[in-house]
Order: C-alpha cells, then structure tokens, then sequence
C-alpha cells in the first residue's frame, strides 16, 4: 500500500530479528574467541572463500524468499531487486560480507548486508510499496585482505578499475588462486557485465560500524557520512644483496630488512608532521634465513588524509626521503646512528589511488531526516556530519550514483579486530535510519520523477 510521510516515519524494523539473522550467519567463517559469549568470537570470512560462498548463497536464498529478483555480475556483485511501481534504476542498500582475517562481526559490511535485508522485510511485512525499485548489494571483496585491493569490485562496477586487473589478482600468501578462478569455483562468475551503464543505480545508502571513536566518546547515535577521506596504497619493494651474516661487516652490507624498517618508521614520523595518517600491514623478505642478511623485501605502505593536496605533499616527501634514507643519507636523525652500509634501491608501485570523496547532498539529507524521525526531539544531540577514515564500497558507487552513508557506534572505536563490538540498540538504530532513508529518498525522486 501507499504510505502518507508520516505514517512512513512511524515504520519500525525488527531488531530481534535484525540481531538473530546477523549472528546466525557468523556461523560461516568464525574466527578468534575474544570473550566468554555466545557471540563474542570474531569473523575470518575472506572473499571468495568456501564460509563466504555459504553466506552469498543465504543472501541469494533469502532475498528470493522476500520476492527480490537477484543479479550476479561478473565480478559476482550479487543485486537483490524489490519491484516498485515505476521503471527505474533501484534505490539499494549496500555493503558486503566479507571480512579481515582477524576480523569482527560488525564491521567488514556484515550490518549494513543484514541491514538493507531487514529493511526489504519490514517493507514486505507492512505491504509498503515504493515508488521506484528498492533493493540491497553483497559488493564483492571490499576488504581487499585476501585479494590485495580494496573495494575492488565496486571499482570494476563504476569504471574505474578495469575486469582484466581484478580476474588477474592473486591471493596474498603462497596461494595460487586469482579473484577470476575463486569466482568460478564457488559458482558466482555472473554473466551480467559488471558496468554502471548496463545495471545502474538509482541511488547507494550504506550502513556501517563508524570504527572510530568520535560518535561513543561524544555519546551521539548517528552519524551522517559527507565524504571519505582520500587514500593510497603502493607496494615498495627494497633490493639489497643477500650476505652471510657472520662473515660480512656493516659497511659491506647492502641489508634490505633493515633499510625498510628505516623507511616504515619515517613513513610514519613524516605523516604525523604533515598531518596524515601512514601505515604497513604486509610485508615479506627474501632469502629468509637466520644467518643471511636479507637483500629482498616488499612492504605495504597505506597513507591517508582528508585533502587529496597533503596527501599528494607526503607521498612527494617519501619518495624523495626514502630514496636518500636507502642511500644511507641522514634524514630526521634517520641513519644518524649505526654504520653507514653500501646502501640499497627504492620502487614504488601504486596499488589503489582513492581521491577524497564527497557524498550527495539529497542523500545525506534523507539519512538526517530519517534519524530525526527516529530519534525526535533528542535528534540535534544525537547525529552529526562526518568524514569517513576508511574506504568503503560507496566511494566507488557515488561516482556514478548519489550516494550516502550512515555510521552508528562500536565499542571503543575498534573494528578489524575480533573484539568490535556493536550494541542491539545501535544495530537497530542503523538499520532503521537506512530504512528510513530509502523511503525518504525514494519519495524524493518521485518528486523530482527521476
């Protein structure tokens, strides 16, 4: 049925329902106990793994029970459609389910998945019909922990990233498996083209754990997401000379390992100076041997800031730095101590280029209007406008879609950790506000019959 403004306002979600469907599907890629709960172990569901093939078919299963027609493209993005009244690229819910390998069981996208779901249920259970389709999305790989890229699918998706590069990555580790062989042998290489033009979206709203403190510490509800902070990922790879670790002195060394711990410190010191964020998460070495120097290693580095500018100022500072840091060059006290070696050489190859993203205004204002719905006259108090520090899959889709996100407390401001935590009532809180702001904004194209 047709619902006025205000007796949309007044629909509610089924928390218990919310909560019970999200912990059952933990089931499928369980990882570290932190806690004595039921529930409190965390999550290592990896893309592409066997747990989350058992979640993408309980995603598939589920939306076709509630009467979605679901799409899998090429990237084995899975799109779960509710038909509306008129013809048009749906209003989505969308984020994705696989995590870290230490991950939790609220972050990664696993809430805003069960989220936009809960969302199309209370719809079916109060007969609601839209005015244009709505719908929810399983992105594929946002992590980027097994396939070292991040929201690499959504990329593909809004063009910026090219199908050839994303079938061809490879695992992390010593695996040999590639994101385009995983695809195939769980059964989700799609058939539809993974492109904006040939399966728009009418709209992205994106629910998620805000991972950081601001929101716990200043005792707010919801945060209304108006962009993401910029972002960069390069592998740097540092060529030495292998050596025998008796028999060769210091200044006969050309010692990998130890120029990139340099590299990795200064890394972190210069983006404190210059106002960003710095850090590495992988790294590997050749030979390996406790009695060779290393002359071969490779480190992650990721650096972050909210303004494109002082991130480009670092990266243009760390390549110059850590050339002459390589060379045995004193830079900020770095090589001020020890002995100078016969020095080793830097490359930088760029993995993932995220430019500082800015969502739409008209869904940003749905989010504000559905948590004031919710939380009336405690609303000022309760929400407030803010950057996102991480990437997600809606950096991609506000490219090509208006796009939005809504962030909700964690415990502590922890994520990619088995311990984040989530209460019922935030959960709950998220998932009503993402509900509320696809009937918001889906009234707002009617509108505007767009």
């Amino acid at each position: 049925m047709s619902m006025s403004r205000e007796q949309l306002a007044r629909v509610r979600i089924n928390p218990d329902r919310l909560w019970r469907d999200l912990h059952e599907t933990c089931e499928w890629g369980k990882g570290e106990r932190w806690g004595p709960g039921e529930t409190d172990i965390g999550m290592s569901r990896l893309a592409l793994s066997d747990a989350d093939k058992s979640a993408r078919d309980w995603f598939v299963a589920t939306t076709k029970s509630l009467g979605c027609k679901v799409k899998i493209d090429a990237m084995g993005n899975i799109f779960a459609i509710r038909p509306g009244r008129k013809d048009g690229p749906p209003t989505y819910a969308g984020s994705h389910m696989d995590t870290q390998p230490t991950g939790g069981r609220y972050d990664a996208g696993i809430l805003g998945v069960h989220a936009g779901i809960e969302a199309l249920k209370t719809m079916n259970d109060h007969n609601i019909e839209t005015e244009y389709s709505t719908g929810v999305i399983n992105w594929t790989n946002e992590e980027g922990a097994r396939f070292p890229q991040s929201m690499i699918s959504s990329g593909v998706w809004a063009g910026a990233v090219t199908l050839e590069k994303a079938y061809s990555l490879a695992e992390v580790g010593a695996g040999t498996a590639t994101q385009r062989s995983e695809l195939e042998r769980i059964g989700y290489l799609g058939s539809l083209e993974a492109s904006y033009k040939v399966n728009p979206l009418g709209a992205h709203f994106e629910l998620h754990i805000e991972q950081g403190p601001i929101l716990e510490s200043s005792d707010r509800k919801i945060g209304a997401v108006e962009g993401v902070q910029a972002y960069r990922w390069y592998t740097i790879t540092v060529r030495g000379r292998d050596c025998h670790t008796g028999t060769t002195d210091f200044r006969n060394r050309s010692d990998a390992m130890l120029t990139a711990a340099k590299l990795i410190l200064h890394s972190h010191n210069k983006a404190a100076e210059l106002g960003c964020l710095a850090s590495t998460g992988i790294l590997s070495l050749k030979p390996g041997s406790t009695n060779t120097v290393p002359g071969f290693v490779q480190f992650s580095l990721d650096m972050r800031s909210k303004e494109d500018q002082k991130l480009i100022d670092l990266e243009n500072a760390l390549r110059s730095d850590f050339a002459q840091i390589a060379a045995g060059d004193e830079i900020d006290s770095i090589n001020k101590v020890g002995t100078k070696g016969r020095g080793c050489s830097v490359q930088w190859v760029m993995d993932t280029d995220s430019p500082a993203t800015k969502f739409h205004e008209d869904c940003i204002e749905c989010v504000e209007a559905s948590a004031k719905d919710m939380l009336g006259v405690s609303a000022e108090s309760k929400i407030q406008r803010m950057t996102s520090g991480a990437g997600h899959d809606s950096v991609y889709t506000s490219r090509r879609a208006p796009t939005a996100m809504i962030f909700v407390p964690c415990r502590d401001g922890v994520s990619h950790n088995p311990s984040e935590y989530c209460s019922p009532e935030d959960c709950a809180n998220g998932a009503q506000v993402l509900l509320g702001a696809m009937l918001h904004y889906d009234r707002l194209r009617a509108g505007k019959g767009a």
